[in-house]
């Protein structure tokens, strides 16, 4: 009993130690509380990326043991190198493309796609080791580091109020008011209302707290259901998905293409979830960079690499992330909690899927709250730098993407500068990454025109 207890205390002191906890302002349970919270915020991925893919022709039952694997190593990886409080996985967008633009549209087969997504995370590891990519974030102006945040919290929360009911697509205005007869929306409301008044009162958990009170208002309305059966199960086998590459294509136009896609999309998601969840942990400087830039790049592209072996679409950063940064987590250990939540899903997951959309949607909410306070650091009367942050934050929820943000930004950023002869402002490797990506967007779209037309049925 003794031994027991003396190994707890050395392993609690290792703990502390190697993620610097004390340094961080955090403690263990912090951190474990903030990885579960993370954790409820992605868990969709389970079904929906396997839903994605499977449209490729993918055995689905595979697929969820596959996405519950890569974001175990990926978030493992991150943890353990990076030591950041962030989660990747699957990226949504990303698997979209793989399953209905490469598969459905071009007509190649899903093993093509897959063997597209392991050149790429290949290519991430020697741009990685080579510092190009640390080069082309540390780059970014401060403007658009500065916005970014704000443009992820308007994203979030777009992606909340949808989840939650509170708004709902519309032919004439895009968006307009969600139906409040739905309990979605009361689940979600009364989620909302639970949170902000634990967080008002300083009360620690107070996300995870008001997703378990939404969740059991849920079953008490009679939307959620208690799984049938028992809720443990052994995972599917991922045989039928492992390892298989199509290599006879590889030097073929639209395997560049391809590549180039996931390149580019996978690219800056990364860059602009990790600088702006970083930046709401604090980890940053007065630039928007942080030490562990380089070792988080290379955990991403390990994960992209790792995951296509497994049998998945790149590997992703998750915005999610910033739910556990809000509930306090500042260290990797955030990150090995996420991960283990996800080894115990595996095997639990009937229980862990029974968590509905709309429990989770508050969280989201009130994230994206926190996100968007750096928005007062954002020089708005000078438009040579409020334009390009205003167009970094516009088109990331509008868009539904947090590349295309940081990409209208940086262009922006480029040629109002220039053009208004403040050119001095902007650095050469500035000038060099926008005109890649000016390229980069002229190819694809000339190429998405062309593959029209080719592919037209």
């Amino acid at each position: 009993m003794l031994q027991s207890g003396t190994f707890n205390i050395t392993m609690m002191k290792f703990i502390e130690n190697y993620f610097k906890l004390k340094d961080n302002n955090t403690t263990i349970r912090k951190e474990l509380i903030a990885g579960i919270i993370t954790f409820l915020t992605m868990s969709y991925i389970l079904t929906v990326n396997p839903n994605v893919l499977a449209d490729a022709g993918m055995d689905r039952h595979a697929l969820f043991t596959t996405t519950a694997l890569a974001t175990i190593i990926a978030t493992l990886l991150m943890a353990f190198l990076a030591k950041l409080p962030i989660a990747q996985a699957p990226g949504m967008g990303l698997n979209s493309f793989f399953a209905y633009s490469v598969v459905i549209t071009m007509g190649y087969s899903w093993q093509f796609a897959l063997t597209a997504v392991f050149i790429e995370g290949i290519i991430f590891i020697l741009l990685t080791f080579f510092n190009i990519r640390e080069l082309i974030v540390k780059s970014i102006p401060k403007v658009i580091k500065q916005a970014i945040p704000v443009g992820i919290g308007l994203f979030i929360t777009l992606i909340g109020l949808k989840g939650g009911g509170f708004i709902k697509g519309n032919e004439q205005t895009l968006l307009t008011l969600g139906d409040f007869s739905q309990h979605n929306v009361w689940i979600a409301i009364l989620g909302l209302l639970i949170i902000a008044v634990l967080t008002a009162r300083n009360v620690n958990g107070a996300i995870l707290i008001g997703i378990v009170c939404s969740t059991i208002f849920g079953l008490f309305l009679g939307d959620i259901k208690l799984p049938e059966g028992s809720i443990v199960a052994l995972p599917p086998s991922i045989a039928p998905i492992f390892a298989k590459f199509e290599w006879n294509q590889i030097f073929s136009f639209d395997m560049v293409i391809v590549v180039f896609t996931f390149l580019f999309v996978n690219l800056f998601d990364t860059v602009g979830t990790l600088i702006g969840v970083v930046n709401k942990a604090g980890l940053a400087d007065k630039d928007g960079n942080f030490p562990q830039m380089k070792k988080a790049l290379m955990a991403d592209a390990l994960g992209t690499t790792i995951g296509s072996v497994l049998g998945t679409s790149t590997i992703t950063s998750y915005v999610e992330s910033a739910t556990g940064v809000a509930s306090g987590g500042r260290t990797g250990l955030t990150a090995v909690s996420t991960a283990l939540m996800f080894a115990v899903a595996l095997f639990f997951a009937p229980l862990f899927l029974m968590v509905p959309t709309a429990a989770t949607a508050p969280a989201l909410i009130i994230v994206g709250l926190f996100m968007i306070s750096s928005v007062v650091e954002i020089d708005f009367k000078n438009i040579t730098e409020g334009l390009p942050a205003f167009l970094t934050i516009i088109f990331m929820p509008f868009t539904y993407s947090i590349a295309q943000g940081i990409v209208f930004g940086m262009l922006s950023f480029v040629l109002i500068k220039t053009l208004s002869g403040r050119y001095k402002d902007v650095s050469i490797a500035v000038y060099v990454i926008s005109i890649l990506l000016f390229l980069s967007k002229i190819i694809l779209e000339a190429w998405k025109f062309i593959s029209s037309l080719c592919y037209f049925d």
